[in-house]
């Protein structure tokens, strides 16, 4: 009779999981996630920012080259008001970044972008990215970091 009871407990315990040994994988879960996520959410803000720079940049370029054309920033050859081709960041699907010119900028021989974080990126570190008709990079909005501190990363 006792040989049958213990082999009914051996096979109860090779069946299944004991609370303590659940217990302990939901608490490595749970230190796991909190290292991860914030590292995962911080890297989803650098993509966003990097796309951003991005579309500065290939604005800027664009700018430069009709500065080539027409000799100035705000008019095209043809006469017409130069118009941002892209107003946000990415180029389609939910805004993060709003692309335009900063207020009174854009003139016949300058002009100053600027990236707006919006929606998820609204409380980004970086604030408003800027980008000048020289090329100076800037952060506008957190005194406490530099241009480089956002530019760079």
């Amino acid at each position: 009779m006792g040989q049958i009871t213990d082999t009914i407990q051996l096979r109860k315990r090779l069946l299944g999981f004991t609370l303590i040994e659940i217990m302990i994988a939901i608490a490595v879960i749970g230190i796991l996630a909190a290292i991860a996520l914030p590292s995962y959410q911080e890297h989803v803000r650098r993509t966003n920012r990097a796309e951003a720079k991005g579309i500065l940049l290939e604005i800027a370029q664009l700018l430069e080259r009709n500065f080539t054309e027409a000799n100035r920033y705000d008019l095209k050859s043809d006469a017409t008001n130069f118009t941002l081709p892209v107003t946000q960041s990415p180029k389609t699907g939910t805004a993060k970044y709003t692309i335009r010119f900063s207020p009174g900028t854009l003139t016949r021989n300058s002009y100053t972008l600027e990236a707006v974080p919006t929606g998820s990126m609204a409380n980004d570190a970086c604030a408003t990215l800027t980008l000048t008709h020289t090329g100076i990079k800037g952060v506008s909005g957190n005194p406490s970091l530099t241009a480089s501190d956002c530019w760079q990363r």
